[in-house]
């Protein structure tokens, strides 16, 4: 007879899973450009990161994601080829999702547009809404290719670190 007061464990997949998402998570902050690419610039581009404005001044955004990989190679211990290998990483994906952040934002403005004319254009809707789901498909796509690649570059400790890292994160943004 089972214990009605026992906990199910989850099983191993789920964990992975999770862990995987966890990762994904932090690996996304690692490429803000990513998160100002899905929100239009909301997380960082009009404020920046820490107020500088990074996100609107293309020229420096190799500099900001530079010092974000840096941040977070010391939270994990990465050896400088890591590290190396991670900002290469970072900053050709923040290259490669800025155009879309600029999409996105022409987008919102279009959006407003349509949405405040005297006469509702249902279908000039459906087309931006589409648009705006193919936009969003190329940044997740891209994402997911730098956190497979930032990934494959990481130790499996490290890794699980960082994990570790997110779910502390999560833990302590939560009990806001």
């Amino acid at each position: 007879m089972s214990d009605p007061n026992a906990k199910p464990t989850a099983p191993p997949s789920w964990r992975r899973r999770l862990r995987l998402s966890l990762i994904a998570t932090l690996a996304i902050l690692l490429v803000g450009a990513g998160v100002a690419a899905f929100t239009q610039g909301n997380a960082f581009g009009r404020m920046g990161w820490h107020g500088h404005g990074m996100w609107n001044d293309p020229a420096r955004i190799d500099e900001g994601v530079e010092r974000m990989v840096k941040h977070l190679a010391i939270e994990i211990d990465a050896t400088p080829e890591q590290q190396e290998k991670l900002i290469v990483l970072a900053k050709a994906a923040a290259k490669d999702l800025l155009p879309l952040r600029q999409k996105m934002r022409t987008a919102g403005q279009d959006a407003t547009a349509l949405l405040t004319a005297a006469t509702i254009d249902r279908a000039a809707i459906e087309q931006l809404r589409a648009a705006r789901l193919r936009s969003i498909q190329q940044a997740s796509t891209r994402v997911s290719e730098l956190l497979a690649d930032a990934a494959e570059v990481l130790t499996v400790e490290q890794r699980k670190d960082l994990a570790d890292r997110v779910a502390e994160h999560r833990k302590h943004r939560d009990d806001r």
